[in-house]
């Protein structure tokens, strides 16, 4: 279905979210591995880190359940049909991960213990999620592209941004930004006031340096790319 006299998605975005989400959940069980049993200092840090890219997962999977499938349902014809189920269905097994995760975090960082059936399980989830990006990028991106506006498309990255606390915003942005085009980073915030659009990538990269200097051990942590 075309939707004349509409800018389409331009879906660069969606490639630097995923690298953000990519990194992260591939790192995320070595870095739970690495914590000796009973530092519960250490477990704190990785353990809230851990729950904010849980969060930023479920926050982005939501938005595409409400959002995205329906809209491509719709308009996607038998293009769409063929691949929507199949998000939807791995959208499901990921959240069955992400609950189980997300269970047994609460207990390995008031304790520092259990955290190799934890580490096993964010092995899991990232093994699947990684199948799940790689998927969506073959196939759905280009079926946003055309059956997608531009303004919905940004609808649904505010949506995922709504939850977001507000204080955290800058290092959400630099979690994604960190391997990101900087044409990409500003189309993002193109349509943020002029300071915004200047000082949120200075910030974005100075707030995700810090954080992953705190949980990484380094402010460079290994690229791994979307």
């Amino acid at each position: 279905m075309a939707l004349l006299n509409e800018p389409m998605a331009d879906t660069r975005d969606m490639y630097m979210a995923h690298a953000g989400l990519r990194r992260e959940f591939r790192l995320l069980p070595d870095l739970i591995r690495s914590v000796r049993p009973g530092d519960t200092q250490r477990a704190e840090v990785v353990g809230s880190h851990a729950v904010l890219i849980c969060d930023l997962l479920h926050g982005h999977h939501e938005g595409e359940d409400l959002l995205l499938w329906p809209k491509l349902a719709e308009r996607g014809g038998a293009e769409a049909a063929a691949i929507v189920p199949t998000m939807e269905e791995q959208h499901h097994a990921i959240d069955e991960l992400y609950k189980e995760a997300t269970g047994l975090l609460p207990g390995w960082r008031s304790t520092g213990q259990g955290g190799a059936a934890l580490a096993e399980v964010f092995q899991q989830l990232a093994t699947v999620l990684e199948e799940h990006m790689a998927l969506e990028e073959r196939e759905i991106l280009p079926l946003v592209e055309k059956h997608v506006t531009a303004k919905e498309w940004h609808a649904l990255g505010e949506h995922g941004m709504a939850a977001i606390p507000k204080n955290l915003l800058p290092l959400v942005l630099g979690v994604a930004a960190y391997e990101a085009d900087p044409q990409v980073l500003k189309g993002v915030l193109a349509s943020a006031p002029l300071p915004v659009r200047l000082l949120v990538p200075i910030l974005a990269r100075r707030k995700y340096a810090a954080h992953a200097k705190r949980v990484h051990g380094t402010a460079t942590p290994p690229r791994i790319g979307a």
